[in-house]
């Protein structure tokens, strides 16, 4: 029986394969399959339960994203465990190596944020948003700041630390807090620092100043030219 689900399993593989040597043709076919690179994306900051994906990816559908973790599980980029009591349940996490593709995330979502049709409106995961966060951030205005924040969305609580040009956030974590700020939905933070939202679209305690400093460590980069227009 497990001979038999290998092999079908890399009798899939082959239908999708490139059958080209070029690292980034094979990238394509570890994660280039619709939702995969966004299921990954989503672990990046620690393990989650599948429901939790299932709201994250509000597009998604529970056959497809069951098959994305078994694929992406299959290709060692997320494993499958259950947290101990008193949690006791099943989430999936990123490996090691599919914790080494957040370059990748931070890349494409910088060059594709370029795009003239790229709609910044959209709704945002918290994960997604926190990702941003440390692929945007304007490391020049950030170098003199040390800062420690903490985030909420809905259930969701990150730990953020801001130091030498960069931030660093975790999944979970404690005060004390020089900032904290939650959204609900996420959008709304992402409406703050990168529309320059009023800041009553979020909840904020804390040190105020930080807050208007933090908000100005972020810019959408400015849109590609479209020939002919």
């Amino acid at each position: 029986m497990k001979l038999e689900k290998t092999t079908k399993r890399f009798k899939s593989e082959t239908k999708r394969a490139y059958d080209d040597a070029c690292g980034t043709a094979h990238g394509l076919e570890l994660v280039g399959e619709r939702w995969a690179l966004l299921v990954l994306r989503e672990l990046m900051l620690g393990p989650r339960r599948f429901s939790q994906l299932r709201a994250d990816l509000p597009g998604i559908s529970a056959n497809v994203l069951t098959q994305r973790l078994t694929e992406l599980e299959e290709r060692g980029l997320v494993v499958k465990k259950r947290l101990p009591p008193p949690a006791n349940v099943q989430v999936y996490e990123a490996t090691e190596w599919g914790l080494e593709a957040e370059p990748i995330v931070q890349s494409l979502g910088r060059w594709a944020a370029r795009s003239p049709r790229h709609d910044p409106t959209l709704p945002i995961s918290g994960v997604s948003i926190l990702l941003s966060m440390r692929t945007m951030i304007d490391r020049a205005k950030a170098a003199d700041l040390d800062a420690r924040i903490g985030f909420a969305f809905g259930d969701d609580r990150y730990s953020g630390h801001l130091h030498g040009g960069m931030i660093d956030i975790v999944r979970g974590g404690s005060g004390p807090y020089d900032l904290e700020i939650s959204a609900d939905p996420p959008a709304n933070l992402a409406a703050v620092l990168y529309g320059k939202a009023p800041y009553e679209l979020i909840q904020w305690s804390g040190d105020r100043s930080l807050l208007d400093r933090i908000v100005d460590l972020y810019h959408l980069p400015p849109k590609a030219p479209v020939p002919g227009h």
